[in-house]
């Protein structure tokens, strides 16, 4: 496939992380799009074709570029799966910290690599990578998911200039607070929670003064990688209701 017409949004899609959150959110907005879409996740993806892989087990990560492309080519690869634990710095343990970075940083580095280059040889791709407006912002007891996701998004710029001339377009979605699974903290939602809404809804800091929707972040995903997008590449777009605009 060489071109796509301008707006169309068709060819297999494939989305980590589809079983949940913003990946599952994503699924569902590519196939509304009309995107061949399948997931990929540690889980059962419901509604759409799965296949199950941990993406902590680098071995099996190493497998799925030739798996994916054996059934059909892959035009658009969406890197949502990821994982926190909280940690701090001075109590770093390398299994957490080793664990975390393999789902947040090395799976979705070495898949975008590979499957940008198999793109590449056929003139058209779009990736996204999710990553968080943790590449910029940090706080308390972040230390892996800070250098996970930082590391994620300077992959982007280095994948997009490596592959820009073959119209393989590769950029990140950066979200704030989103309403999925990882809000929940020792059994509670933060956004929920009293903390959350004295300090970033009462005082502003949050200007929206709400938490973003998963489908809010999959209306990012959707445009840039439509053939709307025919120029934006290496970039990062943030999605976090003003957060990061405030000082």
């Amino acid at each position: 496939m060489s071109a796509r017409a301008a707006g169309e949004r068709t060819g297999r899609a494939v989305v980590t992380g589809a079983a949940s959150g913003i990946g599952a959110a994503v699924a569902r907005r590519l196939a509304a799009d009309g995107m061949d879409v399948l997931g990929i996740d540690r889980r059962p993806c419901p509604g759409i074709d799965h296949r199950v892989a941990d993406l902590g087990d680098l071995d099996r990560v190493t497998a799925l570029p030739e798996e994916l492309d054996d059934e059909r080519p892959t035009d658009v690869f969406v890197s949502c799966a990821g994982m926190f634990e909280g940690q701090a710095s001075a109590d770093l343990d390398f299994a957490t910290y080793e664990r975390t970075l393999r789902v947040n940083l090395h799976a979705p580095v070495y898949l975008m690599g590979r499957l940008a280059a198999r793109m590449a040889g056929r003139g058209y791709g779009r990736i996204v990578a999710i990553t968080s407006i943790h590449v910029r912002m940090s706080e308390p007891t972040a230390l892996a998911y800070d250098v996970g996701k930082g590391g994620l998004d300077a992959a982007v710029r280095t994948v997009a200039i490596e592959n820009a001339d073959r119209n393989v377009l590769v950029n990140a979605v950066a979200p704030g607070f989103v309403r999925t699974g990882m809000s929940i903290v020792n059994g509670e939602d933060e956004l929920e929670s009293a903390w959350f809404k004295d300090h970033y809804l009462a005082t502003g800091r949050l200007p929206m003064r709400r938490a973003a929707e998963p489908d809010e972040v999959a209306t990012a995903v959707s445009h840039l990688v439509s053939g709307e997008n025919t120029y934006v590449t290496g970039a990062s777009l943030t999605v976090d209701g003003g957060l990061s605009a405030r000082f």
